[in-house]
């Protein structure tokens, strides 16, 4: 195996399953490999929704403040050396080959059987080990998976935010806000601060975080922010630390306009960005300048796309890789806030596990017609096009909807029947953003 696609590869081989939850076998390699920790500071970040925006904040922010951050997340939209950023920069091919050959070398170290890892979980050994070598100051962690028994989490975050609980991977999670949210909890550590990203967490979440003795912060209640006339303010509720004001420059008073990443739930996780920096103190440099111009910087390269991305104007495109009822609440929130005047055309494709039904009749007021696409060719868990169109047709009877092999079919379709004044959203997973960037040469 020579190239980065041979050991991509090779990893799908390794596990007769693709998701394997539980930490032990993981724990194993890492300890073989040294088990040095990544950095000298480690912010995990996990959550239904907004993990990836809320990584990209911090990430802005930090570097923003002259800090040198290693960034790891997951899913990739169309490299896989996405995943694991330092200093902003993307990891090459070599430096993840070399680290997948220490991972092998590991795994295969006892005499025995070949320790066994999921695809993801070599990947987050590799991300570990090129993190030691490249020596950040600050390392950020998005949650694969849950939280409990996600392999990032053999590393005990100094800091660790959980932005939203909600439905989703529920086979895996389990049936209810409660039992999922115990799961994402298990990222808290004893002690260290704890930052809840929602207004109303599910019990399970808290009572955890209070059982073992996390420092608990929660939006809306021991930090949040507040509008003000053409900006936005972030405030902390410890009077001895003071209502902090941020700055778009070192003599405003205020952080002028909307952050960086569109959507009103945006506020929420830059927020609770800013209360992980804000709560690790002297650990990370605090610098309000910093954060300002992090939370606006956060939309460029190399931070994150695929959010409410506009990708072209007359008629909008705009794709996002929501793929859940409550990504879909915030998607038809912003629709009815940001209006055209003409019709909004969605490209939608989905992976079999999802809930379509849940997804379309949130959005169902919203959309005038449905470009709908099969993944089969994107993921081998990808919903055909006839599948997709049943379970449509199950949630919105009277909807107009046309069916096509793949995205770029459907983009096609649509493209050729909207006005200038109409709006096409590509939505629905990872595998439905890629295909369009790449179709609109926004690799």
């Amino acid at each position: 195996m020579k190239t980065l696609d041979d050991w991509l590869a090779y990893q799908q081989t390794l596990h007769a399953r693709g998701i394997d939850m539980g930490l032990e076998r993981v724990r194993e390699v890492w300890q073989r490999m040294g088990a040095r920790r990544p950095a000298p500071v480690v912010i995990t970040v996990g959550g239904t929704n907004g993990k990836g925006s809320t990584v990209a904040f911090l990430e802005a922010m930090l570097r923003a403040g002259g800090m040198r951050v290693g960034t790891y997340t997951s899913p990739h939209i169309l490299r896989y050396n996405e995943r694991v950023r330092v200093d902003g920069v993307e990891a090459d091919d070599a430096m993840l080959v070399a680290a997948f050959e220490r991972v092998e070398a590991a795994r295969s170290l006892d005499s025995g059987q070949p320790v066994t890892l999921t695809y993801f979980e070599f990947g987050t050994l590799a991300a570990f080990d090129v993190f030691t070598r490249a020596q950040p100051d600050v390392v950020l962690l998005e949650v694969g998976l849950g939280g409990r028994l996600d392999a990032v989490n053999i590393i005990d975050a100094d800091c660790a935010v959980v932005v939203t609980v909600d439905l989703d991977h529920m086979e895996y999670l389990g049936p209810d806000r409660e039992t999922i949210g115990r799961e994402k909890a298990g990222i808290f550590r004893a002690g260290r601060p704890a930052i809840i990203g929602e207004t109303d967490p599910p019990q399970s979440l808290l009572a955890h975080a209070r059982a073992i003795g996390a420092q608990v912060e929660r939006l809306d209640r021991d930090f949040g922010w507040a509008p003000q006339l053409d900006a936005w303010e972030w405030w902390h509720r410890d009077p001895a630390q003071g209502r902090v004001a941020l700055a778009e420059s070192t003599s405003a008073v205020v952080l002028h306009g909307e952050p960086a990443l569109e959507g009103g739930f945006q506020f929420h996780n830059a927020a609770s960005a800013i209360a992980a920096l804000h709560a690790l103190g002297g650990h990370v440099r605090w610098r309000v300048d910093a954060i300002a111009k992090g939370a606006y910087a956060a939309k460029a390269k190399p931070f994150l796309a695929g959010r409410l991305q506009h990708l072209a104007a007359a008629p909008d495109i705009v794709v996002d890789v929501g793929h859940n009822p409550q990504a879909a609440r915030e998607l038809a929130h912003w629709l009815e806030q940001h209006p055209v005047a003409g019709a909004t055309r969605a490209v939608y494709g989905a992976l079999t596990d999802k809930d379509v039904e849940g997804v379309v009749a949130t959005l169902g007021a919203h959309v005038d017609a449905w470009y709908l696409a099969g993944l089969a060719d994107e993921s081998p868990r990808g919903e055909t096009s006839a599948r997709l169109a049943e379970r449509v047709r199950n949630a919105l009877p009277a909807a107009a909807l046309c069916e096509y092999r793949d995205i770029p079919a459907a983009l096609a379709a649509a493209r050729a029947d909207a006005a200038a004044s109409d709006r096409i959203l590509a939505f629905g997973s990872f595998h439905v953003v890629a295909p369009v960037l790449r179709e609109l040469d926004h690799v």
